[in-house]
């Protein structure tokens, strides 16, 4: 997203819907209410980055982790163990 992102009131976006979508397209816009910042409008190709490029790990337990990747995790756990013993003196 290029530029900063321009701010209106509620109200600014009652009578002005239209010049405010026109800047929209140009740079997000920050809607505010009550001197709060309520809603951001962006266009639909930042949008869309910003969903590509959202972080999509998911948190779980070690009893619904799948059963290879716990394997693989014990292991890395065991070789670390064994590395860390092998340098004590």
């Amino acid at each position: 997203m290029s530029g900063s992102n321009s701010t209106f009131t509620t109200s600014d976006f009652s009578r002005k819907s239209g010049d405010i979508i026109a800047e929209a397209l140009r740079r997000p816009v920050t809607i505010t209410q009550r001197n709060k910042p309520r809603l951001v409008i962006l266009n639909i190709e930042d949008y869309e980055r910003m969903r590509r490029q959202a972080d999509t790990r998911m948190v779980g337990t070690l009893e619904t982790m799948p059963d290879a990747l716990l394997d693989e995790m014990s292991e890395a756990i065991e070789a670390y163990a064994d590395d860390n013993e092998g340098g004590r003196s």
